[in-house]
C-alpha cells in the first residue's frame, strides 16, 4: 500500500470513528460510486493498526477517567468506578452477541446496497435531529440505560447507522447529561475494539511484511491524530447542541444514495 493511501485511510478512520456519519455506510457508498477495484484493499493487519490507533486516541482524551476507573477496580471494593466499569461491560453484551451469532448474516448487508445504506443514514439523521433538541440534564448512566445504549450500539452495526450518533443520541433521549453521554459512548467502544483486535491476533490470519512498516506507521499516526481531533470536536458539538449539522448532512447523503440506488 502506498503511504499516501495509508494516510488517507487513517484520516478517514480517525474521523468517522467519532463523527456521527457512519464510516461503514460511507465505505459502502464509496464501493458503489468508485467501484470495488478502485478502492485499495486493506490488509487485516492494516485494519487492526487503524482501529488500535483510534482506541488509543480515546484513551488519551479520557486518560484521567481511565486511570480513575482502573484505580477503582484495583481497590477491590464497591465504588463508583467499579459500577461504571460494570455498566461498560453490560453495554457490550448486545453487540458482542450479535457479532458472535450473526456474523454471516451481517456480512450480507455489506454488499453495496446503497438504497439500504441511504435509508439507514436517514435514521441516523432523525436520531441526531431529535438528540439535538433534547434538554440537557445532570442525569448519569444507570445499569438499565447502559443496556439500552448497548442495544443502540448493536443496531449501529448496520451500514448507515452511526455508532457514535446512535449511542450518544440514545443516551441524550434517555435524559442523560450530554457530556456524560459522549463520555460513555466513546469509552464503551474501547473494550470492543481491543477485543476485536485480540480476536484477530488469535485467529492467526494476521500477516506482517517488513516493507509495509512505513505505510502501517503512517496510517497509525494519521488515524491517531485525526481521532484526537474528532473526539475532542465531537465532545464540544454534543455539549453545544450542534449535531443538527450532521443530521442535515446524513439526510442529504441518504436521499442522494436512495435516489442513486433507484436510478442505477
Amino acid at each position: 500500500m502506498e503511504i499516501t493511501d495509508a494516510i488517507i485511510l487513517g484520516i478517514v478512520q480517525g474521523l468517522t470513528e467519532f463523527l456521527p456519519v457512519s464510516s461503514s455506510g460511507h465505505l459502502e457508498l464509496g464501493k458503489v460510486l468508485l467501484g470495488d477495484a478502485s478502492i485499495p484493499e486493506e490488509s487485516l493487519m492494516f485494519t487492526v493498526v487503524l482501529h488500535f490507533a483510534t482506541a488509543l486516541s480515546t484513551l488519551v482524551i479520557y486518560r484521567k477517567d481511565v486511570w480513575e476507573i482502573l484505580a477503582g477496580l484495583f481497590a477491590f471494593k464497591d465504588n463508583e468506578e467499579l459500577r461504571f466499569s460494570l455498566k461498560i461491560v453490560l453495554s457490550m453484551v448486545p453487540a458482542a452477541l450479535i457479532g458472535l451469532f450473526f456474523e454471516a448474516e451481517l456480512e450480507l448487508l455489506f454488499s453495496g446496497n446503497i438504497v439500504f445504506v441511504g435509508s439507514m443514514l436517514l435514521v441516523t439523521a432523525l436520531l441526531l435531529f431529535l438528540a439535538d433538541r433534547a434538554e440537557n440534564t445532570h442525569k448519569t448512566v444507570s445499569f438499565g440505560n447502559s443496556f439500552v445504549i448497548g442495544i443502540a450500539q448493536a443496531v449501529a452495526i448496520l451500514p448507515g447507522i452511526s455508532r457514535s450518533g446512535a449511542t450518544i443520541a440514545t443516551s441524550v433521549l434517555l435524559g442523560i447529561d450530554k457530556r456524560k453521554a459522549a463520555r460513555f459512548s466513546f469509552l464503551m467502544v474501547v473494550p470492543l475494539i481491543l477485543g476485536k483486535i485480540a480476536k484477530d491476533f488469535m485467529s492467526g490470519e494476521l500477516s506482517y511484511q517488513s516493507d509495509s512498516f512505513t505505510a502501517l506507521a503512517a496510517g497509525f499516526l494519521a488515524a491517531f491524530i485525526a481521532g484526537l481531533l474528532a473526539c475532542t470536536w465531537m465532545i464540544r458539538l454534543v455539549r453545544n447542541s450542534k449535531l443538527t449539522y450532521f443530521a442535515v448532512y446524513c439526510f442529504v447523503v441518504g436521499c442522494i444514495a436512495i435516489a442513486s440506488g433507484w436510478w442505477l
